[in-house]
C-alpha cells in the first residue's frame, strides 16, 4: 500500500501473478473455508467497463467494482488496467447482475486500521505531517485515518509554555506547526468511532531516560529558561527539559514565575528528583536557607513590621523580608472579610510573631493594631 501525504491518494496494489483457488484455501487453514462479506481478499483486473471494472478473486468468482467506488477511494480510474492487483473487500456475494460487488475503500480502510493496530502494539514511530490545529492539539492522517495529537503528548520542546493557560496564545503557537513533519507513536485508537490518538513524547521518553542516566540527584545543570507557566518555569539543559516548580524558584513567595524569571534566561538549578523521563529542578536549593538565621532576626513575642503580600483562605500572608514571611491566620481577624477589610495588599502593618518553627519553614504573626471607630486599614491603631 503506498500513502501519498500530497492529495490522500491510497492505491492497494496486489502482484498481478493470482493467487489459485487452492492456495486461498490453504491460506485460510481449512479447505471449506470459502469467501464472505466482510473479507479482504487479492483481485486480478480481467476487464474494464465505462463505469466498472471485473476482477478475477483468486479463482472463487468474479467480481464488480465500480467507477463511483473507485473514486471514492481517490484512485484514478483511468489508471486502472488490465491485469492489475488489487485489494478489494466483499460487500455483496451476489448483486442483481450476478457478480460479487467489492469495495476498494474498504478493503483500505481495514487495512489501515490493521496498520494502526500494529503501530500501536509494536511502539514503532512513525512520522507525519500536521495538516492543521486548534485549541486541544494537532490533526494529521496516518495511512489515510485522520489522528490527533494532543498538546498533552507534545514533547516538551514544542509544548506551548504560555503563563496563564490563555487559549488563543496557546493556538497561536500550535499553528506554526502545520506543514512541519513530525515523529510520533500510536497511543491509542478506536476503530468503531474513528478515532486514533497519537503522542510525540512518548517516542522520545526513552531517549531522554537514556539522556537522564548521566545525571545524578543533586548535580548541577546551567541551562536556559525555555518556558514560564503558573506552576513553575521549564529550564533546558543538554537538550533535556526540567520543570522547576513554582515553590523551588525561591525561599521567598512568588506569586508568578514571571516575575523573577523571564524566557532566555540563563540559569543554574539543582536536579532534586529524576523519575523515567521527567526531571526536577530547583534554584533556592543552590541558595543559603534564611530559615537557618531566622530565629536570630525574629523573637517570639516581639512586634515586628510587615507587608501583606497575599490573602488565601487560611489567613494573610506577610512579608518580612526578602526572603521570609509569616502567616497571620484568619482566625485573628474573626472572618475572611474581616481580614480583607482589616488589611490591604501592598501595605504594612505591626504584627506579633506568636510562633517560630524554623524546621517547618513556619512562622505565625498575629495583628498588633485593632480598628477602632476612628481608625482604617490605612491608619491602624496600635495595641498597647
Amino acid at each position: 500500500m503506498e500513502n501519498n501525504s500530497e492529495n490522500n491518494t491510497v492505491a492497494i496494489v496486489v502482484p498481478k501473478e493470482a493467487i489459485t483457488m487452492k492456495e486461498l484455501l490453504q491460506e485460510k487453514n481449512t479447505p471449506l473455508a470459502l469467501p464472505k462479506v466482510g473479507d479482504v481478499m487479492p483481485g486480478t483486473v480481467i476487464e474494464k467497463a465505462r463505469n466498472r471494472i471485473y476482477l478475477d478473486l483468486s479463482g472463487f468468482r468474479t467480481a464488480v467494482l465500480y467507477k463511483t467506488e473507485i473514486e471514492a477511494s481517490n484512485n484514478n480510474f483511468q489508471d486502472i488496467k488490465k491485469g492489475d492487483g488489487l485489494m478489494v473487500k466483499i460487500i455483496e456475494l451476489e448483486n442483481k447482475d450476478g457478480y460479487v460487488e467489492v469495495s476498494l475503500t474498504q478493503a483500505s480502510l481495514d487495512q489501515s486500521w490493521e496498520k494502526i493496530k500494529n503501530l500501536k502494539s509494536s511502539g514503532e514511530p512513525v512520522e507525519v505531517k500536521i495538516t492543521s490545529a486548534n485549541r486541544g492539539g494537532l490533526v494529521t492522517q496516518l495511512d489515510g485515518l485522520d489522528a490527533f495529537l494532543p498538546v498533552s503528548q507534545l514533547a516538551s520542546a514544542h509544548y506551548p509554555h504560555v503563563e496563564g493557560g490563555d487559549k488563543e496564545e496557546i493556538l497561536k503557537l500550535l499553528k506554526k506547526f502545520i506543514g512541519q513533519t513530525l515523529t510520533v507513536k500510536v497511543l491509542d485508537y478506536d476503530q468503531k468511532n474513528a478515532k486514533v490518538i497519537l503522542s510525540e513524547k512518548a517516542k522520545i521518553s526513552k531517549e531522554l531516560e537514556t539522556k537522564l542516566t548521566n545525571y545524578n540527584l543533586g548535580d548541577t545543570v546551567a541551562g536556559e529558561v525555555s518556558g514560564l507557566v503558573d506552576f513553575g518555569a521549564f529550564v533546558t539543559f543538554n537538550g533535556i527539559e526540567g520543570l522547576i516548580h513554582i515553590s523551588e524558584i525561591g525561599w521567598q513567595l512568588v506569586n508568578k514565575p514571571s516575575d523573577v524569571l523571564r524566557i532566555g534566561e540563563a540559569v543554574e538549578a539543582k536536579i532534586i528528583d529524576i523519575e523515567n523521563d521527567k526531571v526536577s529542578l530547583s534554584l533556592k536549593a543552590l541558595k543559603p536557607n534564611p530559615w537557618d538565621s531566622a530565629e536570630s532576626k525574629y523573637k517570639k513575642g516581639e512586634v515586628v513590621m510587615g507587608t501583606v503580600v497575599k490573602f488565601n483562605p487560611f489567613g494573610a500572608f506577610v512579608k518580612l523580608d526578602a526572603e521570609i514571611q509569616g502567616l497571620a491566620h484568619v482566625s485573628e481577624f474573626k472572618t475572611y472579610k474581616d481580614m480583607t477589610n482589616a488589611v490591604e495588599l501592598g501595605k504594612n502593618y505591626p504584627f506579633k510573631v506568636t510562633a517560630l518553627e524554623p524546621k517547618e519553614y513556619k512562622l505565625a504573626l498575629q495583628p498588633a493594631f485593632e480598628l477602632k471607630p476612628n481608625a482604617t486599614a490605612d491608619n491602624p491603631v496600635l495595641l498597647t
